[in-house]
């Protein structure tokens, strides 16, 4: 991650002809917000005192204590490379405090700060993150609105030759090089027109800026295509459901601390511990890292969707997976997460739980090397393997019950995410989809 000082900022501002500043913060829910000045405004941008109404935003605050600040990290300057001539813009990513100048406990981002800060107390450097987030491309109609229709055909890892799924895609990973954001591999995926693009490790917090920065490009580059890129995790009907894998790793004095070459799996204790906690607080975490009705439609549709709390060393049907690389690369691979969630907050419940498993010694079960799938429900509970919550409603009952994920959360965005997805439960249920009335109406 670059570092920027105020001189760096105004020299980018005059040599890149920079006429615009958005400053950008994310809701409750995940969806980015802005609000965008003139350059001249960007010293009083930089102060920190930027106010706007905290009252609109999801899940902020109420409208009799709606005056709240932008406080911008000056280090996530970027200029937006689609923006050009009088429109030229950059972005600041901003934390939001409340009049009296502290951290407001209903900002995502600032409180995936306090998760860290507790993870550095406990003598860790930081948690490296490398997210795999996959979408999918649908057309724009005439009209330039959504359709369901596919752009390609192709397959995992297919060559795109003969349509503008993989011309896009490359657009968009130039697109994050011009910001600064170092793009490990892109390719296709196994569904008809879905592709994913990882990143390498950053630390948490940088790679959930860069998550959203990635939706914003993904979704601005795609529709110079007319497409849309969606994260909707389960779009289409028998074809997978896209996925956000989390590759995680501890580092210590500047080591990471999950390798151990006297193990002879050569995972440290620290790192057993830690995913024992990532597995203890699974169902918990799983409204947060899951957090949309539809989510669950992708667990449960097979296409090796990660919906069994077991870990493997060989596999990818189970939730966490150690990928082989050793050394500073062995890292824990968290699969059941899908690119719906807010990075700050799927970011903030996951560090959390390891590090709860780390304070408690917690005990890791035995590896499951076999496909799950293929494993009947009784050779399943032998082997001590849970399922995954099967729904929003069922998630969110989990998570009311797990001290340690609501304390991750706050009691702010707790309460608040709670009431918006219940709500979103109770619209859900209520609907009267077309399957039920083909399936009912004429036989009942």
């Amino acid at each position: 991650m670059a570092e920027y000082s105020r001189e760096d900022i105004h020299k980018s501002v005059e040599a890149d002809g920079v006429q615009y500043v958005r400053l950008q913060f994310t809701d409750v829910l995940g969806a980015i917000k802005n609000l965008e000045i003139p350059v001249s405004q960007l010293k009083k941008a930089i102060d920190g005192e930027m106010m706007f109404d905290g009252s609109s935003i999801e899940g902020f605050v109420r409208v009799e204590e709606s005056d709240m600040y932008l406080k911008p990290d000056l280090n996530t300057w970027v200029v937006l490379p689609w923006t050009e001539g009088i429109d030229k813009t950059a972005r600041l990513i901003c934390d939001i405090h409340d009049i009296d100048g502290e951290p407001f406990t209903g900002d995502p981002r600032s409180n995936l700060k306090k998760v860290i800060k507790e993870m550095k107390e406990l003598g860790y450097d930081n948690m490296n993150l490398g997210p795999e987030p996959e979408f999918f491309f649908f057309k724009l109609d005439k009209d330039r609105n959504y359709t369901t229709e596919i752009n390609d055909d192709s397959g995992y890892f297919d060559l795109d030759i003969t349509d503008t799924s993989g011309q896009c895609r490359r657009e968009i990973a130039r697109t994050l090089d011009k910001m600064n954001f170092e793009v490990e591999m892109f390719h296709h995926e196994v569904g008809p027109s879905q592709h994913e693009i990882s990143f390498k490790y950053m630390d948490a917090l940088t790679a959930s800026d860069a998550l959203q920065t990635f939706k914003l490009v993904a979704k601005t580059i795609a529709r110079k295509y007319g497409l849309h890129a969606t994260f909707m995790p389960k779009p289409m009907y028998n074809q997978p459901g896209s996925g956000m894998h989390y590759n995680v790793s501890l580092f210590k004095d500047g080591k990471n601390i999950f390798f151990d070459e006297n193990d002879d799996f050569g995972l440290s204790e620290e790192m057993r511990y830690f995913m024992a906690g990532l597995l203890d607080h699974a169902r918990s975490y799983t409204a947060v890292c899951n957090p949309l009705v539809n989510s669950y439609k992708r667990l449960a549709s097979g296409f090796e969707a990660p919906r069994y709390i077991a870990w493997s060393g060989r596999n990818r049907t189970p939730l966490l997976r150690i990928p082989s690389s050793r050394g500073a690369s062995t890292r824990a691979e968290v699969r059941s997460l899908d690119p719906s969630a807010n990075p700050y907050l799927a970011t903030a419940v996951i560090l959390a739980a390891g590090l709860d498993g780390i304070k408690n010694k917690a005990d890791l079960t035995t590896p499951v090397n076999e496909n799950i799938y293929e494993m009947t429900q009784k050779e399943r509970k032998a082997e001590d393997v849970e399922d995954l919550p099967t729904t929003l409603y069922t998630a969110l009952k989990a998570m009311r019950e797990d001290d340690v994920v609501k304390d991750a959360l706050g009691e702010h965005i707790y309460e608040h995410f709670v009431e918006n997805k219940m709500i979103e439960w109770k619209q859900y249920s209520a609907q009267i989809t077309s399957w039920e009335l083909d399936e009912y109406l004429g036989n009942y």
